[in-house]
This record gives C-alpha cells, sequence and structure tokens, in this order.
C-alpha cells in the first residue's frame, strides 16, 4: 500500500487514523485491543468495539505511528495534532528506536514529516521505508549490538 495512504474510522467521538504505509504490523494494537482491531475481518478497525479512552490509550502504544487519533470535537478532520511531550528515543531489543513526542523526520528528498506520537525508526538497514521501520528487522534477523 502507498505511504501516503490515510483510512479514517469514528466513533462519533473520536476518529482512529490509519496510514498502513507506516505500519510494521507489531500487533499491539489487536493483540490487546482486539475488540476495536481484528486484522481478520473487514474494516479492521472497529472503534464502536471500545470506550474512546480505551482506544486512546491503545493507539498511543503504536510503535509505528501508523494509528493516531483525533477527538472530533476538538480539531477539523485535516488538522494535524501535536502532543506537548518531552521526546524520547527508546532502542527497542533487536529492532527500531521508539521515537516518542514530537520530531520532525527530514526525508533523503528533503521534504520534512511532523510526527507527535511514537514513531519507529529503522536501525537495520533494511527497511524499504526508510527512515521508517517495516518490520524488515524480523525477516534479515538483526541482531543489536
Amino acid at each position: 500500500m502507498d505511504r501516503d495512504t490515510t483510512r479514517k474510522y469514528t466513533n462519533g467521538e473520536v476518529t482512529v487514523v490509519w496510514k498502513p504505509g507506516l505500519c510494521i504490523h507489531s500487533k499491539i494494537c489487536w493483540t490487546e485491543l482486539r475488540d476495536v482491531f481484528d486484522p481478520f475481518v473487514k474494516p479492521w478497525i472497529k472503534p464502536e468495539g471500545a470506550t474512546t479512552d480505551r482506544i486512546v490509550a491503545q493507539i498511543k502504544k503504536c510503535p509505528s505511528g501508523a494509528l493516531s487519533y483525533y477527538m472530533n470535537s476538538d480539531v477539523q478532520a485535516d488538522e494535524t495534532i501535536e502532543i506537548d511531550a518531552e521526546t524520547i528515543v527508546e532502542p527497542t531489543k533487536d529492532g527500531p528506536l521508539i521515537v516518542y513526542g514530537n520530531v520532525t523526520i527530514k526525508h533523503a528528498d528533503g521534504t520534512l514529516t511532523k510526527k507527535s506520537n511514537a514513531t519507529a525508526l529503522c536501525r537495520c538497514g533494511a527497511s524499504g521505508n526508510k527512515p521508517y521501520c517495516d518490520g524488515s528487522h524480523r525477516k534479515i534477523e538483526f541482531k543489536a549490538d
């Protein structure tokens, strides 16, 4: 799927935004909140399956930033939400660097992308979606020193 594809799902109160091109398939969303995130059915995101607070808490755990959200009462659908938080970088065991907080990514072509949740950055060098992790570290059996 195209890196810029965006899908939105709403329960009327919160809108879940999914960018499949960023997804590293960590499975955190559907193993922890299957009533909302179920990759075995279509549509795979059903925001009516849990409370808004529970959905938001789960989305904040997304390591790639493929899942984000906005409260329908707070923003227009095309606005970007920035989180007012300290930026933290956390290496995962034999996987990507997870950057929590506000960060601006400069791509090889010079374009800038603002991220404000959790972003998984490739550190194995094998990602087909650099600088983001696409899960290739598993295929090449990357081991961090």
